[in-house]
């Protein structure tokens, strides 16, 4: 029987490249985003639906998951969609805080919510979620956004245990940097002039930092591995860049990791 992955982000990035990549190797795809009327790269793929979700509107991801359900028994719930909020704290306003945690985070909640039912009706299925590197280690700037990922590895961490007694997976694949148009798409950037010299130096190493970057296709490729590879793993890190960073974390422990990577970004 074919299988079938729930896409949440599809309409860009990471989130088109997994729905391209499962479809291609034969999945049923449910590709969701916020304006699926305005899809050119899906919508005439063989056995790809495209469904409309927003994940901080609590009522359409209950519509969305009952709707997606009744086309086809789901398998993977791929919980793809968020952005980046980068600034000083001091620079952001409630509404731009709520609602980083509300898409980031809450929403990956709500739609994991949602799927339970049907996957312990199955006896089996897997959440697959997005975080970051930004979700073990942290960048200046990013604290909203660290806090969001950093919750969501500790939560599919202790969501493996309360799954697992009903044959639920749960993992998440942590990229680097990915070569897309998230920069000027994805990320909601805040100044401040009493952080300026901050500021400067972070997006002056921006360049650099992306030397390293994989493509959208290289992290669905650890996406699919996630979904197939049958292991009891939760975190599968990605990219060459987020790889060296983990290691080196684990190398020389969190605090003297923290002061490094405070001397290489601001001095």
């Amino acid at each position: 029987m074919k299988k079938t992955i729930f896409i949440t982000g599809a309409s860009a990035g990471l989130g088109r490249a997994t729905a391209l990549l499962f479809q291609a190797n034969g999945w049923n795809v449910i590709a969701t985003m916020r304006n699926p009327e305005k899809d050119t790269a899906l919508a005439h793929l063989e056995n790809v639906t495209l469904l409309p979700l927003d994940v901080t509107n609590p009522a359409q991801i209950r519509a969305t998951v009952a709707k997606a359900i009744s086309l086809h028994p789901v398998d993977v719930a791929f919980n793809n969609a968020g952005y980046g909020l980068m600034g000083p704290l001091e620079s952001l306003s409630d509404d731009q805080i709520t609602h980083q945690i509300n898409t980031n985070l809450l929403g990956v909640l709500r739609v994991t919510q949602a799927f339970i039912p049907h996957f312990r009706e199955k006896h089996g299925g897997l959440f697959i979620n997005t975080t970051s590197m930004g979700g073990f280690l942290t960048f200046p700037l990013g604290s909203v956004y660290h806090a969001t990922k950093f919750a969501i590895e500790g939560w599919s961490e202790s969501m493996s245990f309360e799954l697992g007694i009903h044959h639920i997976g749960i993992k998440t694949v942590a990229p680097g940097g990915i070569i897309t148009d998230f920069l000027g798409r994805s990320l909601v950037n805040n100044s401040h002039p009493a952080y300026q010299e901050m500021e400067k130096k972070i997006f002056s190493s921006v360049g650099a930092m992306m030397e390293n970057a994989s493509t959208p296709e290289q992290i669905a490729q650890v996406v699919y591995e996630a979904a197939t590879d049958g292991k009891d793993q939760v975190r599968y890190v990605a990219g060459v860049d987020a790889n060296a960073l983990y290691a080196r974390r684990l190398e020389i422990g969190s605090e003297a990791f923290r002061q490094e990577l405070g001397k290489q970004v601001i001095g």
